[in-house]
């Protein structure tokens, strides 16, 4: 076993290796995802069974919300991570490109790099060269820029991933309201919403490597407010015989 490996496998908690926001990337859309399908599509129905008890508009609503939802998450995460994709390539690029043109210079810059970090010229200069004999674009790429290539999204990957979340996260609110008596499903709608996001929150925390806590009662919160909001907005439309 390598050195490298060697070290990683005594810290197993923290990310090692090349890959790690391509990995993370669709995790991230996932668990955004379906957070934003439990709120959106909850706080829809809830809002919709303040106003009428009738199952018509709740299956109609809450179907809308959901494949719309979908969707538009799916269109958001791809565009937004095309863009950033589309930035990474072009800085990529340009390395490659400065690599080719001017190698000593980008030699020096390296080198540099490593002496601010507090290592002595002659070994910063040793180090850059030893880097950039064993893989250039690799070492420039992480020392300037922080980034590898093997860490550039795919935004086809973040788009199914936070599609899918969302649809999965929405079925919970919608089956929540149609199946139980109209006089309990909605306070077992929002008890289900807020166990769910409870524990969205949680993973989210735990795929960032944060404690739970602060982000799980975001998220529950935040929630809870949507809820009693589109609920008092429905039930005050109800009763004025607007809906």
């Amino acid at each position: 076993m390598s050195p490298q490996y060697e070290t990683a496998s005594r810290h197993p908690d923290e990310p090692h290796g090349f890959g790690l926001a391509h990995r993370l990337n669709w995790l991230r859309a996932g668990v955004l995802g379906a957070n934003d399908g439990i709120v959106s599509v909850a706080a829809i129905v809830v809002g919709v069974a303040g106003a009428t008890t009738q199952i018509a508009p709740l299956v109609t609503a809450g179907a809308a919300g959901l494949v719309g939802g979908a969707i538009s998450m799916a269109l958001g995460e791809y565009v937004s991570v095309s863009s950033q994709r589309d930035s990474q390539r072009a800085l990529i690029q340009k390395e490659r490109r400065e690599l080719a043109e001017q190698p000593e210079e980008e030699l020096n810059e390296l080198a540099s790099i490593y002496e601010l970090k507090g290592i002595s010229r002659e070994t910063a200069r040793k180090v850059a060269e030893e880097l950039t004999a064993h893989d250039p674009i690799t070492a420039h790429l992480e020392a300037e820029l922080g980034i590898s290539e093997a860490d550039v999204v795919s935004p086809w990957q973040a788009a199914w991933a936070s599609a899918a979340a969302f649809f999965v996260g929405a079925l919970l609110p919608l089956v929540a309201i149609l199946v139980p008596p109209a006089n309990v499903r909605v306070p077992i709608t929002f008890a289900a919403v807020l166990v769910a996001l409870a524990l969205t929150g949680a993973l989210s925390a735990r795929i960032g490597g944060t404690h739970w806590l602060r982000p799980t009662l975001r998220v529950v919160i935040g929630g809870a407010v949507a809820l009693a909001a589109t609920y008092a907005i429905g039930t005050l439309l109800g009763a004025t015989g607007i809906a």
